[in-house]
């Protein structure tokens, strides 16, 4: 909120006025109330293999992350950039492999990896897009620089959570966003539905039905399924509700099967078909694949889109973007050392204590090393892993991430954050403004997952 110079940041102004007036009992109040409409709405996500294990509620802060209208314009031009070049990137991946053939990314790094999916060779996915919901996850640093963290192309959730806190906020704070120009959040599922309207299968003579596909209930995002798949007005779907059956994939209903030709699967590449994938999978269809190759029903997102998410990939992304768009990335990559580099392996076992050190397929926070706040037998423990098999990991320099201003027990306080907008690519891109903010409500920690005991705000961008 406060800038380099300790004058408060023009964004902040109206909140920093707001929060002087502000009694810290009075918004401690406001916290509990705003724990009981998330409560209520059954707002949780569930944690798995931890004593603690089971459903809760992801903590919410309710003093808003505030972007200005010039920055946000400047996050959409680098967000719409690397999500043309990461489909790009996929096409080509799944086709002529041009990138391979130029020397620009080690052919290993991408026939080898858990995340191609060697089926996908040849398929035109609609529109040639295979990644069509993304999350770019973005930090911003102390000295005022947005850097891009992580892509997430294959199953992005959190977004069910950042329409809800915008409208929780709106609940219980009406007289701010009256003196405010927030930027409205709550259109997404529209923006949704005409994006997966967009890519299905050509030559349709009605209007494209359209499923979410969920794991079920005890999926940690059920959720978020289920609360898509109302505010589009679309059925939810498991498994065992779809058949294959004349040459379409159908819906069972209570009056006979229904043709679904878009289907925005909530579950992993491996679950999808056990006639093609995992043969032990119980939550996919027998015969989908065969119907997508077809180009009888659109899978969003398409089998195979989590080649672009890969963390050893990552570190080429700034490639990638020059490849396939001919110019130098708006948003830059944190520095990145790839382990599977001799010299680079070398540089982070030496500097362990100093870096944040990732598992290639990590996510959720978990499988990775934050050194500065790390045991010293934790950094012993991951230096074998990371001699044992360093392909597995990257490591980064630890960024002295941004903060912003977080109710604690104790008041006010400083907090890390980052921010993952969502992305939308159809017929054409769309992007919401603002995102999901995450916050790690512990003082002094860099992780944010919700999973780690990271929070989450409802983030403005002020309209000029």
């Amino acid at each position: 909120m406060n800038g380099a110079g300790g004058g408060v940041r023009p964004a902040y102004q109206s909140i920093a006025e707001w929060l002087g007036t502000q009694r810290l009992d009075d918004l401690k109040q406001k916290l509990v109330e705003a724990e009981a409409l998330f409560r209520r709405t059954g707002i949780t996500f569930t944690v798995y293999g931890t004593e603690d294990a089971g459903e809760r509620l992801i903590p919410f802060d309710i003093i808003p992350r505030i972007l200005s209208a010039s920055e946000w314009r400047r996050l959409t031009r680098g967000i719409e950039q690397r999500v043309r070049a990461l489909n790009a990137f996929m096409y080509d991946i799944y086709h002529r492999q041009e990138i391979v053939k130029a020397g620009r990314i080690p052919e290993e790094l991408v026939i080898c990896n858990s995340a191609f999916v060697p089926e996908m060779i040849g398929v035109e996915p609609p529109l040639g897009i295979y990644s069509h919901i993304l999350g770019i996850d973005i930090v911003r640093t102390s000295e005022n620089d947005f850097f891009v963290l992580e892509d997430n192309t294959r199953t992005p959730s959190g977004v069910s959570y950042m329409i809800e806190n915008r409208e929780t906020m709106m609940h219980m704070f009406p007289d701010l966003f009256a003196k405010n120009r927030v930027a409205p959040v709550e259109d997404y599922p529209d923006q949704l539905l005409k994006t997966l309207e967009s890519v299905a299968p050509r030559g349709l003579d009605r209007e494209p039905t359209i499923a979410v596909l969920t794991p079920g209930q005890y999926n940690s995002a059920y959720f978020e399924h289920s609360f898509l798949a109302d505010q589009m007005g679309v059925e939810l779907v498991e498994g065992h509700d779809l058949i294959v059956l004349d040459g379409a994939l159908q819906m069972k209903t209570t009056q006979g099967p229904r043709q679904v030709d878009v289907l925005y699967r909530r579950i992993d590449d491996d679950f999808l078909d056990p006639l093609v994938f995992r043969a032990d999978s119980v939550l996919g269809v027998p015969g989908l694949f065969d119907l997508y190759q077809a180009g009888r029903v659109t899978i969003v997102n398409a089998p195979g889109a989590g080649i672009a998410d890969d963390k050893a990939i990552y570190s080429y992304i700034p490639e990638i973007i020059r490849f396939y768009t001919g110019s130098a990335p708006i948003l830059q990559n944190v520095q990145t050392y790839n382990c599977r580099k001799a010299d680079d392996l070398a540089y982070v076992l030496e500097n362990l204590p100093e870096l944040v050190v990732k598992e290639v397929h990590g996510s959720g926070g978990y499988g990775m090393l934050v050194g500065p706040t790390a045991s010293k037998d934790e950094i012993e423990a991951f230096r074998k892993l990371l001699e044992a098999q360093p392909e597995n990991y990257i490591g980064q320099p630890t960024l002295a991430l941004s903060t912003c201003p977080t109710l604690v027990d104790a008041g006010v306080a400083p907090r890390h954050l980052d921010l993952r907008p969502f992305v939308l690519f159809g017929d054409q891109i769309r992007l919401v403004p603002g995102g999901l903010t995450r916050v790690a409500l512990r003082g002094g920690s860099l992780v944010v997952n919700s999973s780690q005991g990271g929070g989450t705000k409802d983030t403005w961008v002020i309209q000029e």
